[in-house]
């Protein structure tokens, strides 16, 4: 038996391939009591969504802009005619017909929307356009029926 031993064919120990998970759950126990005892000293995500409500009184003019294409806009007022302009014309044009509104310069509301092929982007520019010519109460045309 010595002879075995000393050529190394005697018994030895294996190494086990297993993996240890007693800490693995200990970290993950230490984790859940953490959070447990954190959530309740949280502030709660509570956030105040805008409503749309209805108005006490409808504007006397309304302007209403909707882009045909990326190049061309109709402008209507007070559910009048359509007059055709190009998008650089427009803002100008917008301008002139909400400082004729009868409550004083600036209070005509602007509505502006687009068909669904138009790009976001070119809504946004036609916002952008009218801010910077001195337009207030520029807002975006909404579908309320969903369909």
């Amino acid at each position: 038996m010595a002879e075995l031993n000393a050529r190394g064919g005697g018994r030895r120990r294996r190494t086990r391939n297993e993996i240890n998970m007693v800490p693995f759950i200990d970290v993950m126990l230490v984790l859940l009591i953490i959070f447990m005892v954190s959530a309740p000293l949280l502030p709660s995500g509570v956030v105040d969504l805008p409503s749309m409500g209805k108005a006490k009184q409808a504007p006397e003019k309304v302007v209403e802009v909707v882009l045909d294409s990326d190049e061309q806009v109709r402008i209507r007022v007070n559910r009048g005619d359509w007059s055709s302009v190009s998008v650089h014309a427009m803002a100008a044009q917008v301008k002139d017909i909400q400082d004729q509104a009868d409550g004083g310069p600036s209070t005509a509301p602007v509505i502006i929307s687009a068909r669904k092929d138009i790009r976001y982007d070119s809504v946004m520019q036609v916002m952008d356009l009218l801010q910077r010519a001195g337009v207030q109460r520029v807002g975006l045309s909404v579908r309320t029926n969903g369909g």
